[in-house]
């Protein structure tokens, strides 16, 4: 059986997405399980791996014109890197949408250089919704350790209880159930999370519990999915809690990741469920400090590939 090919975008050349790139191609594990096909600019890639002394990965080139290697600077996001990065995820929309790449790995993006290329998306997902021509997507971070999904995403905490809704919540369950459903083999046990403190403490420190978490959870239970009572936050991740649980249902950006990167920064993954293709990323930024310096780790990166193999249609969801 033929091999998938998975396109995995450089990210930003600025950062260590470049590093990255070189140092997963490299690796016999990987190619034992699928084809890893370097999206991004050849002659960035070629500069980094003379840095550091690496072996440039054969990759397709996304550049822009007008656009050289030479543009690029080390740390320095820029209009020029922002537009690269750009470029790699457009050309893997593309491959993955028109059957050329089974599934779709991003490297990591720094947003005010997209946004500086001219492309005002607020992140990666949206703009993947986008350009799928879909609009009810989630953004869920897994490792095996603990699977967290947000039923808002990057938007400003100011308005984000006006904006939790049943049927956002629902759908955002929806497809963590599905996803834990075939990764793990087994139905899952989810955790509904309190939007504020206390769970809102039976309408003391707000309404959002009872306006539309609840009202979530009743309506998931008569679907036959397990998942608890509004949980409040602060102990919806003690050890306990992830033993029991497969997967948190969270209702803001940094309810859900501030405990899943102090618990699984160096293997999570950023998986987007709802798009018509299969999208996995690292869970980590651009590390501009650390750019073309050989101090980064490939871990997320290795981790994205393999889970979006596990999650081709062809996949047993256990590998």
């Amino acid at each position: 059986m033929p091999r998938p090919r998975i396109a995995v975008t450089m990210g930003d050349p600025a950062g260590i997405g470049p590093e990255l790139c070189c140092r997963i191609a490299a690796e016999p594990a990987l190619g034992d399980v699928c084809e890893p096909v370097v999206i991004g600019d050849p002659d960035v890639l070629a500069r980094v791996a003379g840095r550091l002394a690496l072996r440039a990965p054969r990759a397709i080139a996304a550049a822009v014109p007008a656009l050289g290697a030479s543009a690029i600077i080390p740390g320095q996001p820029s209009a020029a890197s922002g537009a690269m990065a750009l470029a790699a995820i457009e050309h893997a929309v593309r491959g993955c949408r028109d059957g050329s790449y089974a599934a779709m790995v991003t490297g990591p993006i720094a947003k005010s250089a997209i946004a500086a290329s001219g492309c005002d998306f607020p992140g990666h997902t949206e703009l993947l919704a986008q350009r799928c021509g879909v609009t009810d997507v989630a953004m869920v971070m897994y490792d095996e350790a603990l699977a967290v999904v947000m039923s808002t995403c990057h938007r400003a905490l100011d308005g984000t209880g006006a904006a939790l809704n049943q049927p956002r919540i629902v759908r955002c369950a929806h497809l963590l159930h599905a996803a834990l459903r075939r990764l793990r083999a087994r139905p899952p046990r989810l955790a509904m999370l309190g939007f504020n403190p206390h769970a809102g403490e039976t309408g003391m420190f707000g309404a959002e519990e009872a306006r539309a978490i609840q009202p979530a959870v009743a309506q998931l239970r008569s679907e036959g999915i397990v998942i608890s009572d509004p949980l409040p936050p602060d102990t919806a991740f003690t050890p306990a809690a992830r033993a029991y649980y497969d997967g948190h249902v969270c209702h803001y950006h940094d309810q859900a990741l501030i405990p899943f990167k102090a618990l699984c920064f160096d293997t999570g993954v950023n998986v987007t469920l709802g798009l018509p293709i299969i999208r996995t990323s690292v869970d980590h930024g651009t590390a501009f400090d650390i750019a073309w310096q050989g101090r980064a780790e490939p871990d997320s990166l290795r981790a994205a590939i393999r889970l979006a193999v596990r999650l081709l249609p062809s996949a047993d969801g256990r590998g």
